[in-house]
């Protein structure tokens, strides 16, 4: 039975390291069971932003009856924490631990405080609906409360995010960082699809008490997994802490090093519009599915797997050639590229009345993000300093997640304003959710223009 039950297992390590996504990341000091491990914390990250715009989004609107424009608030409250990331990533790169951890603190405090905010949370939201017991307690409780906890997720969340991939960074060789890179996104989105399920099935007989339950229990899980994923991760150096001066540089200057030359600004710039482009429509392809196109509701549900298996597969291409040597910069102009003409194809799906069409169109727009995400990752990792790691991968998150935020909650105004104004002037339908397309089609245009100075000067130093 032994020799049998070590059969098995081999035989399971051999399947997972040919057919799972990034399995080849592993490198002798790295193997793969602990690389999986280590990237147990994006799993978390996920399950939490499946809560906020997901779950949590169809409950308070629908079971709770809480107003939209207020859920709407309440979601974009962890943004407010987005922005910090830069300085998060500069704080672990230069903490003084007598234990001679730099990254392992910061994520645990993130992972605290993510904990803290799914704890309260459903007492809050409860109380904020005005639900059960809590129909007489005052209204500006539930308010506050709801809040601090979405702004206790966010910046959990964000934190533990940002710490986890410079942890990755600092145990990964330099060839191996872009599968690394690939393999922690696989895993935010596997968290992010098995989350939505799970809670979706959890939460089908609804009840306030499996409110709470659901949410707690996220908050235990988050602690777990976390606690797993670092058990034995960053190597303990207290004698390189101890003699490390102990007066903290200081972040300005430290930011002002970083952004001179290089063109970090230009890098920057490119990552903010690229992320907004592939971002604007997020809350727009089901309902331009079900209005225009005339779907129901489980067909446009399945244009999430499709944006995420676009995305995965972008992700493993772009994964597999920069492992090559190959620019990473030239590989998020290609998705920048492929994104033009996948939206257009979903403009084009309208008049047409072709799901297929709509279908490939957004397909590409998954895979277009997935090679534009992979590369500018990856050449943020490789063209940050050694001792900066943490700050130009929080520079990187901080402004993916801002323009992200920004562009989703421009792409419903926008929707809106021109909805309004076609049903006054009796213009189609379809012109609110074109207008969005085409101003993304021109954002893609301005961050391919952004970034040709970038891929140039590659190219002339080859």
């Amino acid at each position: 039975m032994n020799r049998l039950s070590q059969s098995v297992m081999k035989a399971w390590i051999g399947l997972g390291s040919r057919f799972l996504p990034f399995a080849d990341a592993a490198t002798p000091d790295l193997p793969l069971p602990r690389l999986l491990r280590l990237s147990l914390f994006q799993v978390t990250v996920g399950m939490a932003l499946v809560l906020l715009i997901g779950t949590l989004n169809r409950v308070m609107i629908v079971e709770l009856g809480v107003p939209a424009s207020l859920v709407g608030i309440m979601i974009s409250l962890p943004l407010l924490f987005a922005p910090f990331r830069a300085l998060i990533g500069f704080r672990s790169d230069n903490h003084r631990s007598a234990l001679g951890w730099k990254r392992v603190p910061f994520i645990y405090r993130g992972a605290m405080v993510q904990f803290g905010g799914l704890s309260i949370m459903p007492f809050a939201l409860l109380v904020l609906a005005g639900a059960g017991e809590a129909e007489h307690a005052p209204a500006w409780i539930g308010d506050l409360g709801a809040g601090i906890a979405f702004l206790l997720v966010g910046a959990g969340l964000h934190t533990v995010q940002t710490v986890g991939l410079a942890l990755a960074t600092d145990l990964a060789p330099t060839e191996a960082q872009p599968k690394v890179v690939g393999l922690m996104y696989v895993m935010l989105l596997f968290g992010m699809i098995g989350c939505a399920l799970g809670f979706g099935a959890l939460l089908a007989d609804f009840t306030p008490g499996r409110l709470v339950q659901v949410i707690q229990g996220s908050a235990v899980a988050t602690i777990v997994l976390n606690g797993i994923a670092l058990w034995k991760q960053e190597p303990r150096n207290p004698a390189a802490q101890r003699a490390a001066p102990q007066r903290q540089p200081d972040f300005r200057a430290s930011w002002a090093s970083f952004t001179h030359g290089g063109r970090v600004i230009r890098r920057l710039v490119a990552v903010g519009l690229g992320t907004m482009a592939f971002s604007m429509e997020d809350v727009l392809l089901e309902p331009y599915g079900g209005q225009i196109l005339q779907l129901t509701v489980g067909d446009t549900t399945k244009l999430t797997a499709t944006l995420a298996i676009g995305g995965l597969l972008g992700f493993g291409l772009a994964s597999r050639v920069l492992s090559r040597g190959a620019d990473p910069f030239t590989m998020a102009s290609y998705g920048a590229l492929i994104g033009i003409p996948a939206f257009m194809a979903v403009i084009l799906a309208g008049p047409t009345s072709s799901t297929l069409l709509f279908g490939g169109g957004t397909l590409l727009i998954g895979f277009g993000a997935g090679l534009f995400g992979h590369g500018t990752l990856t050449a943020t990792m490789n063209l940050a300093p050694p001792d900066q790691t943490g700050l130009a991968l929080g520079a990187w998150g901080a402004v993916q997640a801002s323009a992200a935020g920004i562009a989703i909650a421009l792409g419903g105004i926008i929707r809106d304003v021109v909805a309004s104004f076609a049903a006054q002037t009796g213009s189609g339908a379809a012109m609110a959710y074109d207008c969005v397309y085409i101003l993304e089609i021109a954002l893609l245009l301005a961050t391919l223009l952004t970034m040709f100075p970038l891929t140039r000067s590659v190219a002339a130093n080859a």
